[in-house]
């Protein structure tokens, strides 16, 4: 686990992070892995898949080429990390082919690096990254699986999702083929502002496919200031939910955090002449929208209830005067 803290943009803007990950109940070895460079903004989960010692590698492989790769040449932010998640899916390849034992290993892997209060997301697989903001959570990469697929357009439920007897298969991967450095279309890069009352989490797909994101959104709401704490309890909970693979979870969380018990980690006082007001979305981007609550007004179950007795109520009037009727 870590807790870092390093300032943004401007010196009144700081984020907290902290992570942590475990091998789980069933499985006999961890083959995730992950990486926080607070200073350069850079936060990444990755799960290896392959089976022996071979996932462990592609994941260490894919930290280490991309920790090497990802500040090199002069290229803006999307295009350093589809360059250097396109250099680590080579080298897992090229590493895969000189020992038979290690033949088609890959791994899946989510990485955002925040630059200027600017997140880029780079993401392949079903591992994932949440955004959570005013009580609110949205998922912001899509699973490469076909569950996933089915869960993001709305033909699953997310529990039907979590499930599903396919839900760890997934179509695009990190090291199973070749990649032309220049054809970087499989690498999925989403946009947008970090917010200072925002956080995000990155987590591998050993969280997600025990705990709901409505269960996420909890845990994240009982942040103190500790964001290795959070990162403890998620990895904590979907051990208690059955740990059948391995967990890790990265939280990071903005200066105004707040949740819902009122906390937020301590700040410094504003820069002259900077403002404190939440950070629009990019203009080159689609806004990220978070769902609004919707009216509660006579729905649920306490509607349900309502509407019986009125109905029974009205009912018992309605019999009351044929009774009436019939004795006279």
């Amino acid at each position: 686990m870590s807790e870092r803290k390093v300032p943004l943009a401007a010196p009144s803007a700081a984020w907290t992070s902290g992570a942590a990950t475990d091998t789980g109940l069933v499985r006999g070895r961890n083959e995730d892995r992950y990486w926080i460079d607070d200073e350069r903004g850079v936060f990444l989960v990755v799960d290896g898949v392959g089976g022996h010692a071979a996932g462990e590698l592609a994941a260490e492989t894919a930290v280490e080429t991309i920790r090497e790769s990802l500040f090199t040449g002069e290229f803006d932010a999307e295009e350093r990390v589809r360059r250097a998640i396109t250099l680590a899916n080579n080298r897992i390849f090229e590493l895969a082919q000189e020992t038979g034992e290690h033949q088609g290993m890959a791994c899946v892997l989510t990485l955002a690096l925040v630059e200027g209060g600017n997140i880029t997301i780079g993401h392949v697989g079903d591992s994932r990254l949440y955004l959570i903001w005013k009580s609110a959570i949205r998922k912001l990469t899509s699973d490469h699986s076909p569950v996933g697929e089915g869960e993001d357009s709305g033909e699953l439920t997310e529990e039907e999702a979590m499930l599903h007897p396919r839900r760890n298969e997934v179509f695009r991967d990190v090291g199973s083929r070749p990649r032309d450095l220049d054809r970087t279309g499989f690498v999925e890069i989403r946009k947008c502002r970090f917010r200072p009352d925002a956080a995000i989490l990155l987590c591998s797909d050993g969280l997600t496919d025990r705990l709901t994101s409505a269960h996420v959104r909890e845990i994240a709401e009982h942040y103190d200031g500790d964001a290795s704490k959070v990162a403890a309890q998620l990895v904590d909970a979907a051990n208690r939910a059955g740990g059948q693979d391995n967990v890790t979870a990265i939280f990071v969380a903005g200066p105004d955090f707040r949740t819902r018990r009122g906390a937020t980690r301590p700040r410094t006082d504003a820069a002259p002449g900077r403002s404190t007001a939440p950070i629009a979305p990019m203009q080159s981007e689609e806004p990220v929208q978070l769902p609004r609550p919707r009216s509660r007004f006579l729905t649920g179950r306490a509607a349900f209830l309502t509407y019986g007795i009125l109905i029974g109520m009205l009912l018992w009037a309605v019999l009351r005067v044929i009774t009436k009727g019939v004795m006279r």
